[in-house]
């Protein structure tokens, strides 16, 4: 049965459409026939992860604009929504990471990358609220990245040398495009299909295309980031 998650008062509830008990049921099954899921072991933390992955969706979810992830007013988290998915099962790894339980969150990013064909290791610092859509074959390295980060498929940010990018709050990544190096992309930037920025330095506010050497940097209007989140308190 559906089940509404609490909301803090400062924000609104998300309507968990199967219910916290076969969400649960789902995510142990799943680990269990790909990997190995040991309930003597491994349930206790699973729960704790769980609770938090939950809170952090429900978060990130009520602020993205999204039509798979609203109905009738309602914040929703369909498990059987890939992007939906993708992320919950990023902050689940994630979470079990903080929560020290290094063997069952390598387990959990690993079936997210099955699944959604998403490399998103939990060692990894993603933001508060982001969205993806179509995730696969999309590379998420450590770079330091803001609030409000959108990516599609095929889209890499890696490191080069040992360096990774600083991305600010409001980038968007549309499919195919890179970020690697010493890169630091400002605030407000959309990153266009097959653009490829290395070691490079884009401006706030700026639309970017092309290649490496050859990027072609255009102001940007606005409106992308708008379409895709709730920006009223950002």
């Amino acid at each position: 049965m559906p089940e509404i998650l609490a909301s803090t008062p400062d924000s609104p509830p998300m309507l968990l459409e199967i219910g916290r008990e076969r969400l649960t049921a789902l995510v142990a099954r799943q680990l269990g026939s790909l990997f190995e899921f040991e309930p003597s072991a491994d349930a206790a933390a699973l729960e704790q992860g769980l609770d938090a992955a939950l809170e952090r969706s429900r978060r990130c979810f009520v602020k993205n604009l999204n039509k798979y992830f609203h109905k009738d007013g309602q914040c929703r988290f369909n498990p059987f929504h890939s992007g939906q998915y993708c992320i919950f099962l990023y902050y689940l790894g994630h979470s079990l990471a903080r929560q020290g339980a290094s063997s069952l969150a390598d387990r959990v990013y690993y079936l997210n990358r099955a699944l959604n064909g998403v490399d998103l290791f939990h060692q990894v610092h993603l933001p508060e609220v982001f969205c993806v859509e179509h995730p696969l074959g999309a590379v998420i390295g450590r770079a330091q990245i803001g609030n409000f980060f959108f990516f599609a498929q095929g889209v890499t940010v890696g490191g080069n040398k040992g360096a990774y990018p600083v991305i600010g709050s409001r980038v968007s990544m549309l499919s195919n495009s890179k970020v690697v190096g010493r890169s630091v992309i400002g605030d407000n930037v959309i990153l266009a299909a097959n653009s490829y920025v290395k070691d490079a330095v884009i401006p706030p506010n700026s639309i970017v295309f092309g290649q490496d050497r050859q990027l072609v940097i255009k102001p940007n209007p606005g409106g992308l980031t708008a379409d895709l989140f709730d920006l009223s308190d950002a």
